[in-house]
């Protein structure tokens, strides 16, 4: 095992920059996952740490030791690339021990080792079969048991999972997390997919146009977004986000039509502010009948079978509620839609940045412990 210090790393390609000042430490044996979307640079700063990219400037450091000027061979990591990248004309055991023939380990050195290596992957039964023969799971498999064999100190996977089918990439999924259990190696791991993220990761960075956006365990970043961007890029759907300004005097911020109650010390602390909320769809619901809340109209709705998604417009503003699967609801019916104000997020307007509040007591109010959810009080929604 071994830790990756990553120190204001840069990456440009000519003069246009890809990669701004990455800052990171991975500890030893720990599962990271690097997720954003295309283009963003998480594939690039992976192939860095793997010396397949040259670093602009900056440092990496594994176990260590700094690495910019290594060879990939010399740097201890094994790589697993999304195309497999497997010899056609070469068995399963030739693919899984080429690595350690070039090396010169011995004949029967070697068999041992890949006998126990495939017996890791499940590969036992297919040793004799070129990759022609394998279905697309079975290929990935033999990828990783490549990887396996070399016993690096760190695994880095490159978006391994892209070309799987659904369930192909569930199974995958689970067979990973054990396999890092089992191995207990370091593991960075890359993808655009929120899922793989929070299903793999111990901690997650997310990044955004060449820039960490947040970093944190998987419902840590879920339940506390930092920025906008992250708010919209976790969850399924995205975060429901909507520009208000707060009213300090009548504590509240408007939605649509209604006005929508929040605590007087948040509105105190948000006084004037233009800002931007957000609410996910699963904490939302329907208002019952003759109970106040927001007027919306019913779009359509997603039946996902454990629930249904109802995708609402409220005054032009798109909004999703997740409800339970008897809800009777159908596109064009008009609704009423009441927010858990303790579930609500604020983000500055123009930063897009999360703003954490601080309690400033307003006169003759009792002092409170420091926090959104200490300040933010299910006072009621009214149209």
């Amino acid at each position: 095992m071994a830790d990756i210090q990553i120190r204001d790393v840069r990456k440009s390609y000519g003069k246009t920059p890809t990669l701004h000042g990455i800052d990171l430490v991975f500890a030893s044996g720990e599962f990271v996952v690097i997720l954003g979307p295309s283009g963003c640079g998480k594939s690039t700063l992976l192939r860095m740490i793997a010396g397949l990219e040259d670093i602009t400037s900056g440092e990496i450091a594994i176990d260590g030791r700094v690495v910019n000027k290594l060879e990939p061979r010399e740097r201890g990591c094994a790589m697993v690339f999304q195309n497999y990248a497997l010899y056609p004309h070469m068995t399963v055991a030739g693919n899984i021990g080429y690595a350690l023939k070039v090396a010169g380990v011995p004949k029967a050195e070697r068999e041992r080792r890949i006998a126990e290596t495939a017996k890791i992957v499940g590969l036992q039964d297919y040793l004799d079969r070129r990759p022609a023969a394998l279905s697309g799971g079975q290929r990935q498999r033999v990828a990783m048991a490549r990887a396996i064999i070399r016993e690096p100190k760190v695994f880095l996977f490159d978006e391994p999972l892209s070309n799987l089918d659904a369930k192909l990439r569930v199974s995958m999924r689970a067979e990973i997390r054990k396999l890092h259990q089992r191995l207990s190696a370091t593991s960075v791991f890359v993808t655009h997919d929120q899922v793989e993220a929070m299903t793999l990761a111990d901690r997650l960075v997310v990044m955004n146009r060449g820039h960490v956006e947040q970093v944190g365990r998987p419902l840590d970043i879920y339940h506390r977004p930092a920025s906008t961007f992250v708010a919209s890029f976790i969850g399924s759907p995205a975060m429901n986000l909507f520009k208000t300004r707060v009213e300090v005097e009548t504590a509240t911020v408007r939605l649509g039509e209604a006005m929508v109650d929040i605590d007087p010390v948040a509105a105190h602390v948000l006084r004037g502010r233009d800002i931007i909320v957000g609410i996910r769809p699963e904490q939302c619901r329907l208002a019952a009948p003759g109970e106040k809340g927001i007027p919306a109209i019913i779009e359509f709705v997603e039946e996902l079978g454990t629930g249904r998604m109802v995708h609402c417009d409220i005054a032009g503003e798109a909004f999703a509620v997740a409800v339970p699967e008897e809800a009777e609801v159908a596109a064009g019916d008009r609704v009423t839609l009441t927010l858990p104000l303790q579930q609500l997020h604020f983000f500055d307007s123009e930063s897009q940045k999360r703003i954490e509040l601080s309690p400033v007591p307003l006169p003759a109010q009792p002092k409170t412990a420091a926090g959104l959810s200490t300040l933010i009080q299910p006072t009621g929604v009214h149209s």
